[in-house]
Order: structure tokens, then sequence, then C-alpha cells
């Protein structure tokens, strides 16, 4: 299965896979990073959209917000969702705007879905270019060197007659600069259970590796994976939340 099937055949589902992920503290804690350090301007741009939870969100506090993702049966649902948002399909590692943000975010650790180190460079090169002076990047990460991998997150969710289970994890093989997030999902009613599995190619780094790759482009600051509150990087947690402004 490639790694955009599993989404697409399952697009109708991934808000159930997404359940216990509060988009709301996510996007406020975004917004207020905004506050502080961006340009003050309101256009807005989610890498990675999915079905635009985020863009929802950041639309209630006065953005314009606009979507770009690989997958059209999510922008479908996107558009539902947010019908005063503008929804584009496309890669983040090569995109090009008309008119300038001041504002990108790419949450949920969409930044790895990159692949390797060239194509990363290629989305941060995009995104600087996309962006108005004094403009603003935020995404989160996962730092290689702090993988765990006998670790994963586990949750369950009962729509209609079906329950739903969902397994991902992170797996790093200790080298090279690919990690894979693999998924699990069972889908179990009373006439039969289905399951989908798949593997996902992700670009592998640690946190100084991704700082090299930003400060040629950005003021790069460094923040704890909290959303409820801002708190500067420890330099020992494997989750950060990375803010960066336009050079």
């Amino acid at each position: 299965m490639s790694d955009n099937a599993l989404y697409t055949d399952l697009s109708g589902y991934y808000d159930l896979m997404c359940a216990d992920i509060n988009y709301h503290a996510q996007s406020n804690n975004a917004h207020r990073l905004h506050q502080i350090f961006g340009n003050g301007g309101r256009r807005h741009l989610d890498l990675a959209c999915g079905t635009g939870p985020h863009i929802y969100y950041l639309s209630q506090e006065n953005y314009q917000c606009s979507g770009l993702d690989i997958n059209q049966p999510m922008l479908d649902i996107a558009k539902q969702r947010c019908p005063q948002a503008q929804f584009e399909l496309g890669n983040m590692c090569e995109f090009d705007v008309a008119i300038p943000y001041d504002f990108i975010t790419c949450f949920l650790y969409s930044i790895h879905y990159s692949g390797d180190i060239g194509r990363l460079t290629d989305c941060i090169e995009s995104v600087h270019k996309a962006l108005n002076a004094g403009g603003v990047f935020c995404f989160n990460a996962v730092d290689k060197d702090q993988i765990n991998n006998a670790i994963s997150a586990k949750h369950s969710v009962v729509e209609g007659d079906s329950q739903f289970s969902f397994v991902s994890s992170w797996h790093y093989r200790g080298e090279g600069e690919t990690q894979t997030l693999k998924l699990s999902i069972e889908k179990t009613n009373a006439e039969a259970k289905q399951v989908w599995a798949d593997e996902h190619p992700m670009v592998a780094l640690n946190f100084n590796q991704l700082q090299e790759l930003l400060t040629p482009y950005f003021d790069v600051h460094v923040f704890e994976h909290e959303h409820d509150k801002i708190i500067a990087w420890n330099k020992q947690s494997g989750n950060a939340i990375f803010l960066c402004v336009k050079k």
C-alpha cells in the first residue's frame, strides 16, 4: 500500500483516528506564538492540513486561512468543514504562492513527511519564499535520537455499530535519515473485523540538525511540546515546537 493509499481509503475515518488530539489547544498555542513573534498579519496557510480541524479553529481567530495537502479526499472533507477557507492539492516540499502569507503551520509532525533531508530542505525553502517579511513558520517535530521503538500510542472509538482501534508508533533503526511511522487500524462490528496496516517512511534527524537547516532562513525558537503554556525547550525532550521567524 502506498504512503497515500491508507489515508485515501480511510479519509472518512481520519477524524476518528485523531479523536484524542486536542486541535483547539494546538491551534490556540500556535496563535499565541504568532501573536508574540509574528508580524501581525492574518494570512495563514496550513501545510498537510488533512481534514482541516486546525483551520477551523484558526479561522475563529480571524485568520484568512488556506490549506495545502497531497490527499484530495481529505481536502474534500476540509472544504465541508471550513467552507470559508481556500484549499489546494499540492506537495509541501514544492509549492509556490501568488500572494505571500504571514503565518504558516504544519501540525501533527507532518514536516517529517518530507521523506529525506534534501526534500525537507526544499520544504523549508518553499516556506521561506511563501512568507511575508517577519512571517512565522510553526511546526512540531520529533528528535530521532530520542525515539523509543517500544512505545506506541493507542486509543479506541465507537462510531455507529463499529468499534475502531488505532495504534501508531515511531521506529528508528539507529542510523540514517529515515524513520518509520507505523499505523494499525481495526474496525470491528457484528459482521466482520477489518484491519489496515501501513508504514510511512519519514525523514529522521535530531534537533541540532534541524536547527542547522532552519537558521539560514529563520530566527529559530524551540519550545516544549506543551499546548496550554509556552515553555522554552529543555534540550532533553524528544518532542518540541519550532517557531521560526523569517529573516
